[in-house]
């Protein structure tokens, strides 16, 4: 096989009722050169007949695809996931690409990997996509998760375009998302190297991966444009995946939301700190200054390690180490309040962002106006 120029990743355990959907849509990929396109299959510990329906699906189809196939008793989502991550790098070679990550129970529509590849054409190391629910499998959960998510969503979205006009990251502008999922994950081949690849834990390698990226200074962009559809069943391949989040919702109704849904207020309390402490990363100001930590309650030996680390990284370790930075998610009963403060609080947060951003490009073209007159 020849070097393709992206490579789609799929962990698969026993998945023999959904991997041909999965491998279908992978083939129907749309506005890509010929040959562009490669997939990896990691078959592990499959024992309800995938590994015999992938043999003879594969030869039908017009995209290359490499199956891997290995049994490990300590297998488990992050070292999947990594495997299969691995082996695209591979395949990739020195000429490198993008990698891309989808599920073996999810559907990608026919514009997926062009649209990735767009987002990193645009500068971004990495891209995260959005997810939906399979619709008909959707129709069997209950009414009242249906309603949860629908204001999870409403609020998830208020507070991300709060966190997007406050703490303004140019290379994931407003619009954009804040979902983190396997499902649909990409980044440049050279990008996962530099990082050190997919972390191998057992629960929320796509997450930490994500982080992982940002401490090192990559850039991620958070599509707005590229949605999969995912499984709504109840019973997953992987503990602490998406099934189990459902099913847990599905037993205590109030369960708390994410931990980035937070009231408003302490939303654009914490996106205030981050711009500032930005703002006094790039001046050097950390190592000169001691009133932020204080204010944040670190111990000198944590001000002083933070305060050395790049952007990323010293945002993620001093939200860490900070007890008035720790996150305190709300419940779904807080939901409908939030939402109501948000949009309010939201319109003047538009304006003077918007004001914000019209001085600072003042101050940008000033020097130019000059030099031209």
């Amino acid at each position: 096989m020849s070097n393709p120029t992206a490579v789609v990743a799929v962990p698969v355990r026993n998945e023999a009722e959904r991997i041909a959907a999965c491998l279908r849509a992978l083939d129907a990929q749309e506005g890509l050169s010929p040959g562009s396109l490669g997939v990896v299959l990691f078959l592990n510990n499959c024992m309800d007949g995938t590994e015999s329906i992938v043999a003879g699906l594969v030869p039908t189809l017009s995209v290359p695809v490499k199956v891997l196939n290995e049994d490990f008793s300590g297998a488990h989502a992050g070292w999947a996931r990594r495997k299969a991550m691995d082996a695209a790098a591979a395949w990739l070679g020195e000429a490198g690409g993008a990698i891309l990550s989808t599920d073996a129970d999810s559907r990608v529509p026919p514009n997926w990997v062009a649209r990735t590849q767009a987002a990193i054409a645009a500068g971004a190391d990495a891209v995260a996509g959005r997810v939906e629910l399979d619709v008909e499998e959707g129709k069997l959960l209950p009414d009242m998760l249906h309603a949860r998510g629908r204001l999870e969503d409403i609020y998830d979205a208020l507070i991300t375009e709060a966190e997007a006009r406050i703490d303004p990251d140019p290379h994931d502008p407003w619009p954009c998302h804040r979902t983190t999922i396997g499902a649909t994950l990409a980044v440049t081949r050279d990008a996962y190297l530099a990082v050190g690849g997919m972390p191998e834990i057992p629960l929320g390698e796509d997450g930490a991966f994500i982080a992982r990226l940002i401490a090192h200074g990559k850039r991620v962009r958070h599509a707005t444009d590229v949605c999969v559809t995912i499984s709504a069943r109840l019973t997953g391949r992987a503990p602490g995946g998406v099934a189990d989040t459902i099913r847990s919702r599905c037993e205590e109704p109030d369960a708390l939301c994410d931990a980035r849904m937070e009231t408003f207020p302490r939303c654009v309390r914490r996106y205030l700190w981050r711009a500032k402490f930005r703002q006094m990363h790039a001046t050097g100001a950390l190592a000169r200054e001691s009133a932020w930590a204080e204010w944040l309650g670190l111990s000198q030996a944590d001000t002083a390690r933070i305060a050395s680390l790049p952007l990323g990284h010293a945002i993620s370790e001093a939200e860490k180490a900070s007890p008035r930075l720790a996150y305190s998610p709300i419940g779904p009963r807080q939901l409908p309040r939030q939402i109501r403060l948000a949009r309010i609080a939201l319109v003047a947060i538009r304006t003077l962002t918007k004001l914000r951003d019209k001085r600072r490009n003042a101050v940008t073209a000033s020097p130019v106006t000059a030099r031209t007159a």
